[in-house]
């Protein structure tokens, strides 16, 4: 007779900023999946707590198997303790801490570059204005050339955009059609350093593929409406084939920086797809952004943290871009290498193992989810979150909106088979 398998708790740690809505959900789901799952000798078992922020000792153990982190990438603290446990500890974190600190937006443009996806001819030009030093006065004396704005502009062409070379969430960025409105954005863009980017216009189509672990969902995003209304429920809007290439260009992304969850967008022109934003390694995910789209985001959320937390997934310390770098070297159409890319992906997020993983061990997830996101506590967790940023006058209104949201994705998405 075997012996019993002894019963293991695995503990999901949450590193959380203003983040109210999908942690409850996240939580309250998990809690009632009520899993124990077989994973060689042992019964694994779940709990999930909110890492909570505190003096450290680097030598202290860390009680987290996995963390989840939405903090760190500003809040100063946090990361130091993330990066402490993942060396010290060998905890799982995602996103990687080292490769959000170390690769902002300029580097993601160099990389794709070079794997030969279409980003659009961009510019890196000096702050206008900086904080003085002595040493800084002597280098910029010594070594800093004089330019033309002008000319840099004739140069890529309007319409461009200029923005922050490490940005995001739209801040500081200025569309410019003439060269009297590149020199006015660059006179107002003080200590920032500034990209150049030249616009994909005409474009017929805006889209933001989010992928977590080896998931992934296309969106049509609508930049010119309101923050609530951008992320749009609208479908068919792709063919089979564009949703390939955008699953498989998030995924090269995400793999090449050892990000497990992520945003690109993308512009279509003339039938081609060009990456415009891909740096968002803590990506929206938030009800009031995306409503109808939340419970994916939630659910997927789970089960890769689930998966990663089961099966003791090794992070990846080290960003291995060799292969990357061979592919790209090879004489073929950048479709095939997008292809050959997106199999390495693959490969380094265990794409079939997960699937293998959630059909075996998470096939009442569905079932649980419809009955939640149908429930007073999911109502609640919306309603936190409306709350926190709109007007006292509008929370009711926007709480039924989004929650009426989420019940249309539960009649045409979240029905269990």
């Amino acid at each position: 007779m075997a012996a019993p398998r002894s019963v293991v708790t695995r503990r999901i740690g949450l590193s959380l900023g203003a983040d109210l809505c999908w942690p409850a959900c996240y939580e309250e789901i998990v809690r009632r999946l009520d899993l124990e799952i077989p994973v060689r000798k042992e019964r694994i078992r779940f709990e999930v707590e909110r890492v909570t922020i505190e003096p450290f000792s680097l030598a202290q153990p860390v009680k987290y198997d996995v963390v989840l982190d939405r903090l760190t990438h500003w809040y100063h603290t946090s990361r130091e303790w993330v990066k402490k446990a993942v060396v010290m500890n060998d905890v799982y974190v995602l996103n990687n801490p080292f490769s959000i600190q170390a690769n902002e937006k300029h580097t993601t443009y160099a990389a794709m570059m070079r794997l030969g996806l279409p980003v659009p001819e961009t510019w890196m030009i000096p702050p206008k204005e900086y904080e003085w030093t002595q040493d800084l006065r002597i280098t910029l004396r010594n070594y800093a050339k004089l330019f033309d704005l002008g000319k840099i502009g004739e140069k890529i062409g309007y319409p461009m955009f200029m923005k922050p070379y490490d940005g995001g969430a739209w801040v500081g960025v200025s569309k410019i059609d003439d060269e009297a409105a590149l020199k006015e954005a660059y006179e107002k863009s003080g200590k920032r350093v500034m990209h150049l980017q030249k616009a994909v216009s005409p474009f017929d189509l805006f889209v933001r593929c989010i992928g977590i672990g080896p998931q992934t969902r296309v969106i049509k995003y609508d930049a010119s409406a309101p923050l609530h209304a951008r992320y749009t429920a609208e479908k068919g809007f792709v063919t089979d084939e564009e949703a390939r290439l955008m699953r498989e260009m998030t995924l090269t992304i995400n793999a090449f920086f050892g990000w497990d969850f992520n945003s690109c967008e993308a512009l279509r022109r003339d039938g081609v797809f060009y990456p415009i934003d891909f740096a968002n390694a803590c990506p929206d995910s938030q009800v009031t952004s995306l409503h109808y789209h939340f419970p994916w985001l939630v659910l997927s959320k789970i089960r890769w943290s689930l998966f990663v937390a089961a099966t003791k997934r090794p992070m990846r310390h080290n960003l291995d871009w060799a292969p990357f770098f061979e592919v790209a070297r090879e004489d073929l159409p950048f479709r095939e290498k997008l292809r050959k890319y997106a199999d390495i992906a693959e490969k380094r997020l265990e794409a079939d193992r997960f699937e293998e993983f959630c059909a075996k061990h998470l096939a009442h997830l569905p079932e649980v989810a419809h009955e939640f996101f149908a429930s007073q506590i999911c109502r609640e967790a919306v309603r936190g979150k409306v709350a926190q940023l709109f007007p006292a006058h509008e929370v009711e209104q926007f709480t039924e909106h989004f929650f009426a949201a989420i019940q249309r994705w539960r009649e045409e998405e979240g029905r269990p088979s």
